[in-house]
């Protein structure tokens, strides 16, 4: 499935103008009708939320859901971040730098003003991949990372969709702790290629433990129902994902599948981007 790819993000929100606003101060998004857009990648923004994203929604609950925005320089981009209100910390101490067994990456998690997880992500200067070697401090969204039960069912779904393992570890210790707040974290990050091999990309986030990961299935109306939306390439694409995804599909409408993942994570198979 060689046109597959992931074409756009879309958050449902309360107030949608004041969100972009947000995403154009704090993190360097560009405005554009219907919400944001960074790096060429569009942030659809709904209105309309009939529920608040929860509070303190911990990191391994399968509502977590973060986009992971790329900076040229963490230290310039926590430091605008800071410069605009509305927002609140998930990490516990600021910028964390992981260990190379975790990518050696500078990383920050925070709640945008209507809650949803977002990520500041900065390669180390001897590890930038080559699709980020470019100007510029916020230079686009490397990745969704959803958190899920377990890897490898939810593995066995996107593999169905058309994505792929293309690299695992896994993630512990302080830093890690710091980053996410959550103690003792045993993260496996799983990131899943698409067929064109660049980004964006998806990352399962399984957090090894007894969870009570019960009652974390938002409607598609709740401000918790972030969604990615793919884009096949063509119709007759999404009938054969119709045909191979029929046990996940939500809605069908024709020329779009919406479909929910096992941890009911809300997926958009739209025939065009």
């Amino acid at each position: 499935m060689s046109g597959l790819r992931l074409a756009r993000l879309r958050l449902v929100c309360t107030d949608p103008d004041r969100l972009a606003e947000f995403y154009a101060r704090a993190l360097g998004f560009s405005r554009r009708a219907g919400g944001v857009e960074l790096g060429g990648l569009p942030v659809d923004l709904l209105g309309g939320a009939a529920r608040p994203y929860p509070a303190e929604v911990p990191g391994w609950s399968p509502l977590f859901q973060h986009a992971a925005i790329v900076v040229s320089d963490m230290a310039a981009a926590y430091a605008q971040l800071r410069a605009v209100p509305g927002w609140t910390p998930i990490s516990r101490a600021g910028p964390e730098r992981l260990p190379d067994r975790s990518g050696g990456v500078s990383a920050f998690k925070f709640r945008d003003p209507e809650g949803h997880p977002l990520e500041l992500l900065a390669f180390p200067a001897n590890g930038v991949p080559e699709a980020w070697r470019r100007p510029g401090l916020h230079l686009g969204i490397d990745h969704s990372a959803i958190s899920v039960a377990d890897t490898g069912r939810s593995v066995a779904f996107y593999e169905r969709l058309g994505l792929r393992v293309a690299g695992r570890s896994l993630n512990h210790g302080p830093e890690q702790a710091r980053l996410d707040a959550v103690a003792d974290p045993q993260v496996e990050v799983t990131a899943l290629g698409l067929p064109g091999g660049g980004p964006p990309h998806v990352e399962l986030l399984c957090y090894r433990g007894d969870f009570d990961r019960s009652g974390s299935r938002p409607s598609h109306d709740a401000a918790a129902a972030t969604r990615l939306v793919f884009a096949p390439g063509s119709p007759e694409r999404v009938a054969g994902l119709r045909a191979g995804l029929a046990d996940r599909i939500a809605a069908d409408e024709s020329d779009r599948l919406i479909l929910r993942d096992p941890d009911g994570h809300w997926i958009e198979v739209a025939a065009a981007g």
